[in-house]
């Protein structure tokens, strides 16, 4: 996905900011210099997520949102890690937040999509 990403990201850059007539030469040149970096910072922070997230879920025995926001939390702390102590809160917070927003509306949409196969109670007829 980060390769994927990288390719169209890096590519449309590379567009833009080339001269006319070598607008794809640009674009080509760009996403051989950058998209391979895009990529493995998406492969780092997935590797990282994943792991974390599995850490959590074993160490809580439970299955809910808050071992996801605890994975980013804890990987965004260790990918800020080099900036000092200030950084690594800063990036560990910014990390839980970014996938406590994920989380909320992953619920939200679950609540307005399954609404309709709640049960609900049987019309009781009138006397």
């Amino acid at each position: 996905m980060g390769g994927v990403g990288g390719t169209i990201w890096h590519g449309v850059q590379g567009a833009r900011n080339s001269p006319r007539g070598e607008r794809l030469a640009g674009a080509l040149s760009v996403v051989k210099a950058r998209a391979p970096v895009t990529g493995g910072t998406f492969a780092v922070f997935g590797g990282l997520l994943s792991a974390f997230d599995c850490a959590v879920k074993g160490y809580r025995q439970k299955d809910d949102a808050w071992n996801a926001i605890l994975a980013g939390f804890l990987t965004g702390g260790s990918l800020a890690a080099r900036s000092g102590p200030r950084g690594t809160l800063g990036g560990a917070v910014a990390c839980a937040a970014m996938l406590g927003v994920f989380e909320g509306v992953g619920v939200l949409l679950n609540r307005v999509f399954n609404a309709g196969n709640r049960p609900q109670m049987p019309m009781i007829p009138e006397a």
